[in-house]
């Protein structure tokens, strides 16, 4: 299927009817209230009204939480589990998700210092054993990725459940309270709180509020407990009981690989990597099994192990703990005394993207796993949620604080669900290249499934369960012959030509791929909270599946590029930042890039009226040449009296054969650039404005806060 068929499965005409029903909500009947500026119970604020739940405290959740406390909205969140899973799963925060996390104090530093050194992960190693013959490596690492130009901060190999823990000790320091339903009381949430073993079972949306009935277990009982909440978000995951209660269906590819993880511990294991083959994943072919490992952490030993799984002639009881050790040392390829199996999971890899985000008037609102769920590959499914959840934070905030309407919710839908479409496809294509090195090998996984379904559901249905998994069996055991060393080495004509035609595939990038800094920094929303400009006409470009390079750009709707700049102030005159550092994290708050130039300065007053007539902030940063002398401020103190909130930065280039942010942003020094509170370009002039700076700015701030 093309990328445009692909995204066709997603796009048609559909109307979910909800596949759990408790209470009728008005929603489910299409009733829309007329839109005012805020939420009522945001203007006449009724404490036992919580204006934001969470359901789910994974890693988006967390971040969301931690988000909205920063910017001053009262949330609090609800976890179904008692405990926090210790299962690595995901591992690769790309360039984007970096970028978030240096605003949640310092988090990224701490991710950074915390994660194993990057040449033991750079690489994914293809081998018939760990301890047996190569195959080949591919070095997904590039010098550029460690010269901090495109992005202030590099791509990280840190475990979820680390990444957990961090979210936790950040949400506590925000003065967060993570309870045990034991340790509850029976007044309102106030905001504040995280409850685990609480799982959500009914959801009422009225024209008030979101009734929600949370179910746990106190003293030996379930208890049940209701929550009133003006915006209910589900980040509970790829299962999300939201959005099934919300009746919102899945679009896209089902089951594309059943597969069971294996969490273990083997010291021993990591320190004969870590000297002899480090790697990030390590795919394993042999005569005996087939399986991925990720390592999470050489020098901790800790490992996941991933292996093709057939229900029902298999079941979850062949994966014994006992079982998986053999088949760990089958893989690795000599005997290891201190292997420590943790956990044995099943898992099934889907393709599928909600066919809403955003629903009950703008009420119930659903983000990471709960909107999409994708292959593994690549990693974009923790990394598209935690930018969800920066999508989506400003925007409640502005609706809470009264700067914008309801409907400036519909537009988080309106710009990431395009983009989980797209990754989605990525994730997709991406998988089918990591298909490609057994395929080579003569081991085709498109043929095995072919064959488990023939099986399963053609003329193999009829035979006993019993024989149906002995002739599954015999069928992989033959196609692993294939990977025996009479086959599979340079003397042998076939064996030959496959290991070349392999070597091919790495060489030319087309095996599975870790990085996609075209896509991870340069996607970009067509509509939505911003106004599109004659450049922004034209979808994205269908993926590639390669690596790109990304290139800056000031077409709204894109990410804010990265330069570093020089603070002119009297106290800290060397000081240099990223242009993404000038956004605050804690206010929400516009950005507005212009040139000393005095019609620039002109525009810079008209925002700052407009903003003010709106009840938005708007911070001007005017952005100096490199070699900018003194008097600089005292310039951009007259032009812009008596409005304060004004930065004045010069350029900190590298060399002088740099390019100037303008060239860069490819506009004029007389262009203009508006930045919204998530660092995306709201709004620009390419090469200067005509019209009137007033009329213009309250065009623009109409459009943006949807009043």
């Amino acid at each position: 299927m093309g990328f445009l068929g692909f995204i066709k499965g997603f796009s048609s005409v559909y109307r979910a009817k909800p596949r759990i029903r408790v209470y009728p909500s008005l929603c489910q009947y299409g009733y829309r209230h007329i839109q005012c500026r805020t939420f009522s119970h945001f203007k006449d604020h009724d404490d036992s009204v919580l204006p934001v739940l969470i359901v789910g405290a994974g890693p988006v959740g967390l971040v969301l939480s931690i988000l909205l406390t920063k910017l001053g909205v009262k949330c609090s969140v609800l976890e179904k589990s008692k405990s926090f899973s210790q299962h690595p799963q995901a591992h690769f925060i790309n360039n984007r998700s970096m970028e978030v996390f240096r605003k949640l104090d310092g988090l990224a530093e701490e991710i950074q210092r915390s994660q194993p050194p990057v040449d033991l992960w750079r690489k994914f190693v293809y081998c018939t054993s760990l301890t047996g013959p190569v195959l080949g490596s591919v070095d997904h690492m590039q010098p550029q990725d460690f010269e901090k130009v495109v992005s202030p901060v590099s791509v990280a190999h840190f475990s979820q459940y680390k990444l957990i823990r961090l979210l936790l000790k950040k949400l506590e320091d925000l003065n967060f309270h993570i309870c045990k339903p034991e340790e509850l009381s029976d007044e309102p949430f106030r905001g504040g709180e995280l409850l685990t073993g609480h799982e959500c079972v009914k959801i009422n949306a009225t024209g008030q509020s979101v009734n929600v009935t949370a179910s746990h277990l106190k003293e030996g009982k379930h208890t049940e407990r209701n929550i009133s909440c003006n915006i209910l978000v589900g980040t509970d995951g790829a299962g999300s009981t939201i959005r099934k209660l919300a009746g919102i269906e899945l679009r896209g590819e089902k089951d594309l690989q059943k597969l069971v993880s294996v969490h273990f511990l083997s010291r021993d294991l990591g320190q004969y990597l870590l000297n002899e083959r480090p790697g990030m994943l390590f795919f394993i072919f042999n005569t005996e099994a087939i399986g991925v490992l990720v390592a999470h952490d050489l020098m901790q030993g800790e490992f996941v192990l991933q292996m093709p799984f057939y229900p029902p002639q298999q079941s979850l009881d062949d994966f014994s703990f006992e079982t998986c050790k053999h088949l760990i040392l089958k893989l690795v390829g000599q005997e290891l005394s201190d292997i420590d199996v943790i956990d044995i999971k099943p898992w099934v890899m889907h393709a599928e993207v909600a066919e809403k985000f955003v629903s009950c008037d703008n009420r119930i609102i659903l983000a990471g796993d709960a909107a999409h769920r994708f292959p593994p590959a690549g990693g974009f499914g923790m990394n598209t949620g935690i930018q969800d959840a920066h999508n989506l934070a400003w925007k409640i905030a502005a609706l809470v604080k009264g700067i914008a309407p309801s409907s400036i919710l519909h537009t988080y839908e309106t710009e990431r669900r395009p983009i989980a479409i797209f990754n989605t496809a990525l994730s997709v294509q991406n998988f089918r290249a990591a298909m490609a090195v057994p395929a080579t090998l003569g081991l085709d996984p498109t043929v095995a499934n072919s064959v488990h379904q023939t099986i399963t559901d053609g003329v193999g249905s009829i035979l006993p369960s019993g024989l149906q998994r002995a002739i599954l069996d015999g069928i992989f055991t033959i196609g692993r012959a294939q990977l025996s060393d009479f086959l599979l080495n340079e003397k042998n004509l076939l064996g030959s030509s496959r290991l070349a035609k392999l070597r091919r595939l790495f060489e030319e990038g087309k095996s599975l791929q870790l990085q996609f800094p075209a896509e991870d920094l340069g996607f970009r929303y067509l509509e939505g909270a911003l106004i599109p400009d004659s450049d922004s006409v034209g979808a994205q470009e269908p993926p590639t599946g390669h690596r790109k390079d990304y290139i800056p750009s000031s077409v709204p709707g894109s990410r804010l590029p990265h330069m570093n700049v020089r603070m002119l102030s009297n106290s800290c005159s060397e000081a240099c930042i990223s242009t993404l550092d000038l956004l605050p994290g804690d206010n929400v708050e516009f950005l507005l890039f212009i040139a000393p130039l005095e019609k620039s300065y002109h525009l810079a007053v008209a925002a700052l009226k407009v903003a003010e007539e709106f009840k938005v902030s708007v911070k001007v940063c005017i952005l100096w040449p490199a070699e900018t002398i003194k008097g600089a401020e005292a310039r951009s103190k007259i032009a812009l009296a008596p409005w304060e909130n004004y930065i004045d930065v010069a350029e900190a280039k590298k060399s002088s054969n740099s390019s100037s942010w303008w060239s860069m942003c490819q506009m004029t020094e007389k262009g203009a650039i508006l930045v919204r509170p998530d660092e995306h370009i709201a709004w620009r002039a390419k090469s200067g404005l005509d019209d009137d700076p007033i009329l213009e700015m309250k065009r623009v701030f109409s459009a943006i806060l949807k009043v």
